[in-house]
């Protein structure tokens, strides 16, 4: 089969009648008057902490904003915080931000992220005071469970990136509510979005006031005007944005299912291949952001693997990520727990097939008939 259409990393999961949907509410809104900080930002928190089984949820601009608040929250200035190496520019960038300074962690080659039981060890060795642990591709890798335990006893405020793992579940535990806080990202390209916004999680109330109060100018209980307590920013979600985000949320699990089943049918064509990825069979429910191909050293260039997919009209999306945080001119000469050889290999040599709710049983065989007739030949 080949595809009639491009087959993209980007799918906008809005039916018909859920765009209908939206444009009324957006006149009720624009009608209204009230923009930002009203009644759908108040709803949309609302179903968002009942998903993920939080007391409390914040909406903000981004998960970059997200990330900073929950290290202030934390106490984290001028400590120590870890951080994997395989992550996004928000992620280390949020910490720097609050004051604190990342310690880069390397990763194991079979799940791109660092290794819980060396993590342990570090914290110990070099008294770390903080975790900003990345949940790549939405995936939550054995031993998180217990490295979470760890922190939770030995007072390690654990922050949990969450930006690719809506609905990622393990031992009935959703992603983000296994330490200090989380937060997620609705970037465009996430499993779902609000075009662009933010989302923080916790179980403590002082953290959510602190959260909301950063985001409005430091302004507390005042909504507008007001006096300014608190050191904060102008990191508010907008009332239309918090109302697309309630339609997403609605068939989160939904569009995590078809996902689900695109990706059971990728792997098993790479299982039999002999094909390494990422593997997600100790999770309960995996958001299936992106699934992670591992390339070995026989392979082609990633420029030459998706120049031959694109001519069957598959376009590989980004990857988690192809150059670390030890490698990016701005984080020149940042802080290392041990070497970062693995990281600074495998990050260029993984590739993520464009999986997303929109794609159909038939697109993922022929995503992965393609994939496997590249990566073999």
């Amino acid at each position: 089969m080949k595809s009639e259409k491009t087959l993209k990393p980007f799918y906008l999961d809005l039916s018909r009648e859920e765009r209908e949907s939206l444009k009324n509410i957006y006149g009720e809104i624009l009608d209204s008057g009230t923009l930002i900080l009203g009644p759908h930002t108040e709803k949309f928190e609302g179903e968002f902490a009942k998903y993920i089984g939080t007391k409390y949820a914040v909406s903000m601009n981004t998960c970059t904003s997200v990330l900073e608040v929950l290290c202030v929250a934390a106490g984290l200035a001028n400590k120590k915080v870890a951080v994997t190496n395989n992550t996004n520019f928000a992620s280390v960038e949020a910490i720097i931000r609050a004051g604190a300074y990342p310690c880069l962690l390397d990763v194991d080659q079979q799940t791109l992220m660092p290794d819980p039981e060396q993590v342990i060890k570090y914290i110990k060795e070099f008294e770390i005071d903080g975790l900003m642990w990345v949940h790549i591709g939405g995936n939550i890798v054995p031993g998180f469970e217990r490295l979470a335990q760890f922190c939770v006893e030995s007072n390690v405020k654990l922050l949990e990136d969450c930006a690719h793992a809506h609905g990622s579940k393990v031992s009935g535990k959703m992603a983000g509510t296994f330490g200090f806080g989380g937060g997620f990202s609705f970037f465009p390209t996430k499993v779902m979005t609000t075009m662009e916004g933010g989302m923080l999680v916790t179980d403590d109330e002082e953290v959510s006031m602190i959260a909301k109060s950063m985001r409005n100018q430091g302004k507390r209980f005042a909504a507008y005007g007001g006096l300014h307590y608190d050191h904060g920013n102008s990191w508010r979600m907008s009332e239309i944005s918090a109302a697309m985000g309630s339609i997403q949320l609605a068939k989160l699990d939904q569009m995590i299912a078809v996902r689900m089943r695109a990706a059971k049918i990728v792997e098993s064509y790479l299982s039999s291949a002999g094909i390494s990825y990422c593997d997600v069979s100790n999770m309960d429910q995996a958001s299936r952001y992106k699934i992670m191909v591992l390339l070995n050293d026989n392979n082609k260039s990633i420029e030459a693997i998706k120049e031959r997919l694109q001519l069957a009209g598959i376009v590989l999306g980004g990857g988690v990520y192809e150059t670390p945080i030890s490698l990016q001119p701005v984080f020149k000469g940042i802080n290392k727990l041990g070497s970062l050889d693995v990281s600074e290999k495998l990050c260029a040599r993984h590739i993520c097939p464009p999986i997303t709710s929109g794609t159909s049983e038939e697109e993922a065989h022929f995503i992965s008939k393609k994939l496997v007739e590249v990566l073999i030949e």
